[in-house]
């Protein structure tokens, strides 16, 4: 099994000596220790939606950061203690060691703050909830083995995605200027909280893209074209970096549910 080991330097302070000018001792160094999943060939972005999100939110703040493939059965010396048992993604930092990705992402939005890093929380509570259930329902579809339990399972699947592309076509509050006698009745935001992506986003997207993939993968299920809400907000985080260049590919996240999508078995 492989990794994606990441170091993310925030802050580097020298005390610098006056008599030398020179470098006189490093003062201080926070560092955060990233593990996500690699991929099959153990060099490319592996499936996890979850090592994605933190991936995304590293990418949207702007921190610089490194990234080396570990092999966790051959781990390298000066990484052998490094959080042993724990599986990625986490993070650790001066020593501790953090597994809840929900409490990653509250850690990072906490440290990497303004002025130096943009604050990425949403503006409206409903983004954060959006589309929260689509990928539950995904999961029991997916791994359903029974034909005459697979119809009723697309239909909740279905449903939660239709509650997405509504929410998704209804314009925000900021969208609409009330002094204005146009009525505005669809939104054309790019993302869940409005043109610019979010946390809401970085949790969403990822698990969005999985569901696009392999249901049609495995079940020839293809999220209906009617829906453009969601179409609209997919195919802008294509067009982004930060999505783009933290998600795995679509063949390597068919190889993830190869054994865990089920045959339907009369």
């Amino acid at each position: 099994m492989y990794a994606l080991y990441i170091e993310v330097y925030i802050a580097r302070f020298y005390v610098l000596s006056c008599l030398s000018g020179s470098l006189d001792g490093l003062h201080q160094i926070n560092i955060f220790f990233f593990l996500f999943q690699a991929g099959s060939d153990g060099e490319s972005i592996g499936n996890c939606p979850f090592s994605q999100r933190l991936f995304m939110i590293l990418w949207l703040k702007g921190v610089v950061f490194n990234v080396t493939t570990v092999d966790l059965k051959r781990k390298p010396a000066d990484l052998q203690n490094l959080a042993p048992g724990t599986h990625p993604p986490f993070i650790t930092f001066n020593g501790e060691v953090k597994t809840d990705v929900n409490k990653i992402e509250e850690f990072l939005e906490d440290v990497l703050c303004p002025p130096k890093y943009s604050k990425l929380s949403a503006r409206h509570p409903e983004s954060n909830t959006a589309g929260m259930d689509i990928f539950a329902k995904f999961s029991a579809f997916i791994k359903n083995s029974k034909p005459d339990a697979n119809e009723g399972l697309e239909r909740g699947l279905l449903k939660t995605l239709q509650k997405l592309d509504e929410y998704l076509c209804s314009p925000l509050p900021d969208e609409i200027d009330h002094n204005s006698m146009e009525e505005v009745k669809a939104s054309t935001r790019s993302f869940l909280d409005g043109e610019d992506m979010t946390l809401a986003d970085c949790n969403l997207l990822p698990k969005l893209h999985i569901v696009k993939v392999v249901a049609k993968k495995y079940r020839g299920f293809e999220i209906p074209k009617d829906m453009t809400g969601i179409w609209r907000y997919l195919n802008n985080a294509y067009k982004r970096e930060e999505f783009t260049n933290t998600c795995a590919s679509d063949k390597e996240i068919e190889i993830a549910y190869a054994d865990v999508a089920k045959r339907l078995v009369k």
